[in-house]
């Protein structure tokens, strides 16, 4: 019953933001050690993503995917670089996500109430329900890519 309560609460309040801000910017993170990845399923949606989410006022790109990794996950992130800026559009709604990538993490599995479960991922054995802007970003490190800017 509260995973329902809290998947509504969530699905009004995107509404809401959506109709007051239709153009947001957040960050995602490749957590990646070993040939596998980090993966966060949140209790409002069944898909598996990247840790990430929304900057928050006057705070740094880099300051906010820290931030996200540390809250979704526990993850005190020690490297960490730039992978690649995207756009997102669904219906009048224009996400930017800023990813990074970082190798060089520590994770106490301490998660946040958004946060339902996590896992490492081998990269060529990912889970069938994975957001398709997750699983192009795992694709473009698994092939190298280097184009890393355009649709998420």
């Amino acid at each position: 019953m509260l995973k329902f309560f809290i998947k509504y609460i969530y699905t009004l309040s995107r509404m809401f933001w959506l109709w007051v801000n239709p153009l947001s910017v957040g960050v995602r993170i490749l957590l990646i050690r070993d040939r596998q990845i980090l993966l966060v399923n949140h209790v409002y949606n069944d898909l598996w993503y990247l840790p990430g989410g929304l900057l928050e006022r006057r705070e740094t790109f880099e300051d906010a995917a820290r931030r996200e990794a540390l809250e979704e996950v526990g993850a005190q992130v020690k490297d960490l670089a730039l992978f690649g800026v995207y756009t997102y559009h669904e219906k009048n709604n224009y996400d930017h996500v800023v990813a990074f990538i970082s190798h060089d993490f520590d994770v106490s599995g301490d998660t946040d109430e958004e946060i339902e479960r996590w896992g490492f991922f081998e990269l060529d054995d990912l889970p069938d329900k994975i957001s398709p802007g997750t699983r192009n970003r795992i694709q473009d490190y698994i092939d190298n890519e280097t184009k890393r800017i355009g649709d998420w």
